[in-house]
């Protein structure tokens, strides 16, 4: 069954570059990233891991772990993680899941049932539905979820960017609009009225369609 925005992301054991985790456990009462890959020692996702380990101070201030996934074992991870800091600058300093097995991947809904159970004499082509990427809330529920294809790198700016409109809108009742960027104006939701909008909002906001109630971030 396939997995959607509100869905509880499942839960899991699985050994990673750093240990062993209980995926539920391991994220806390933080928020979390899981990102996957389709295979080890591969050109686009060696940039994505690199740029996202030069994010990581990042996800850590916004309170939100960072976690990557690959079907392959994590013995190739290792090696994989020394091109990575050689060739685009940054040391990888999250875990990475060895999922041989295809377990995650399939509990994730990334592959089929049918796809077998080992990694071993998969391609990356075999496994290009491994590619993408969830953000989880402190509920474990998924709040978003991004798949790319295998010659598109993504785009981790973005994800940021969601994580810090996510974050807004479930202190408080708005929503962020079109290319919205941390500071710029929000919008107020509609199932709060404009009487408790006025107690919310005592500044006011600008209204081109009483649908459309536009104010500042809130703080």
């Amino acid at each position: 069954m396939s997995l959607r925005v509100n869905d509880t992301a499942p839960d899991f054991e699985a050994e990673t570059t750093q240990g062993r985790i209980r995926f539920h456990e391991w994220i806390g009462d933080g928020w979390a990233i899981l990102f996957s890959h389709p295979k080890d020692f591969t050109p686009v996702c060696t940039t994505e891991l690199g740029y996202m380990a030069g994010l990581s101070a990042q996800f850590k201030k916004r309170n939100c772990k960072v976690l990557g996934l690959s079907v392959d074992p994590v013995t190739d991870h290792e090696k994989w993680s020394k091109d990575i800091e050689e060739t685009q600058g940054h040391k990888v300093n999250y875990p990475m899941i060895g999922d041989p097995e295809l377990k995650v991947a399939k509990l994730y809904d990334m592959l089929p049932a049918a796809a077998g159970d080992s990694s071993k004499g998969r391609t990356a082509a075999d496994n290009a539905t491994v590619r993408t990427v969830f953000l989880i809330g402190p509920d474990k529920k998924i709040k978003m979820s991004l798949t790319y294809p295998m010659s598109t790198g993504r785009n981790f700016d973005e994800v940021l960017r969601v994580l810090d409109s996510v974050q807004l809108t479930a202190k408080h009742k708005v929503a962020t609009p079109v290319n919205w960027k941390q500071g710029e104006d929000v919008i107020i939701v509609p199932s709060v009225s404009d009487d408790d909008a006025k107690k919310a909002f005592p500044g006011g906001w600008k209204a081109p369609e009483p649908y459309l109630r536009i104010v500042a971030q809130p703080k």
